[in-house]
């Protein structure tokens, strides 16, 4: 693992997350929080007018070009899986967006899932396998893909609140995962040059990929708050993007001894999740008050016992 990698990784972390705020503080102002795809499509005129969600837009596109970047130079196992700590990242920026500081308890849960995860995939020491995918896989991995981002974001159009916003949240994760697999095809076919990569599937299957996965966290966060989509985010793409790497690119993941730090990676990953859903923070929506400077005609003066 260079620290090229590790930079790079980080950088889009807090790229990410700091887009993930943003866009939340603009989708918290929409009255619609349904978070269905037509009500995302119709909001989307407004939200192009909002200077957050412009600002988190932007940051996604950066996130994509230090993701792109690190990726071309580490694999996917150990790139996207560095990216849990957009956790702490956006605990961090969201406290000063919102001008509300998490509790204790919140911040241990998301310490432990962050920590868990770093735990089980240190330990399992993912290998750095090939630049570009087996022969033939990508055509069952597209199916597997389809088949689970469709199954949750069918089912979480049926719930309400928290469990739709994870839900939309997972969905987008796998997306982003996909995506990610997606982007590190394309870096891999670098070496054939611009015109080759123009007249292949991979860099459209990125685009349209990415864009489905974007309009599905626009779902995710309309539909709730950060600490309800935020875990699902970024541990769905992390874990998703382990499986694609051992998948499709001959990633594989350390056995034997390290079984021992990898059941307690996933422990504390489980510990993690317990203690958030358990949080007071997460049901007092700490991210959908607005900033004090903002007034009390932004609207939201009264969402704040309200809930998603």
């Amino acid at each position: 693992m260079s620290v090229l990698t590790v930079v790079l990784a980080l950088f889009a972390a807090l790229s990410n997350a700091a887009a993930s705020v943003l866009q939340r503080r603009a989708a918290a102002q929409d009255e619609d929080r349904a978070g269905a795809a037509h009500a995302v499509l119709r909001s989307l005129p407004r939200l192009a007018r909002d200077r957050y969600w412009v600002g988190g837009a932007a940051l996604l596109a950066l996130t994509t070009v230090l993701q792109a970047a690190a990726l071309a130079v580490g694999s996917l196992a150990v790139v996207q899986p560095l990216m849990a700590t957009e956790l702490l990242f956006t605990l961090m920026v969201g406290s000063m967006v919102f001008h509300r500081r998490p509790d204790s308890r919140t911040w241990l849960a998301f310490v432990a899932l962050a920590v868990g995860l770093a735990l089980f995939l240190g330990a399992a020491a993912p290998s750095t396998g090939h630049g570009t995918a087996t022969p033939g896989r990508w055509g069952w991995a597209g199916l597997a893909l389809f088949v689970v981002v469709a199954s949750l974001a069918s089912v979480g159009s049926l719930v309400r609140g928290a469990p739709r916003a994870a839900l939309f949240g997972s969905a987008s994760a796998v997306g982003f995962g996909g995506t990610a697999a997606l982007l590190k095809e394309v870096t891999g076919r670098f070496p054939q040059g611009v015109g080759a990569l123009l007249t292949q599937w991979p860099l459209y299957a990125t685009a349209v990929v990415g864009v489905v996965s974007f309009l599905l966290l626009q779902s995710a966060l309309r539909a709730g708050t950060l600490a309800a989509s935020q875990p699902a985010l970024t541990l769905g793409d992390a874990l998703t993007s382990v499986a694609l790497g051992s998948a499709l690119f001959g990633e594989q993941i350390a056995l034997g001894v390290r079984v021992l730090p990898e059941l307690i990676g996933m422990a504390l990953i489980g510990l993690g999740s317990v203690g958030l859903a358990r949080a007071p923070s997460v049901h007092g929506a700490w991210d959908t008050t607005p900033a004090a400077r903002d007034g009390p005609r932004s609207g939201l003066g009264n969402r704040e016992h309200r809930g998603p």
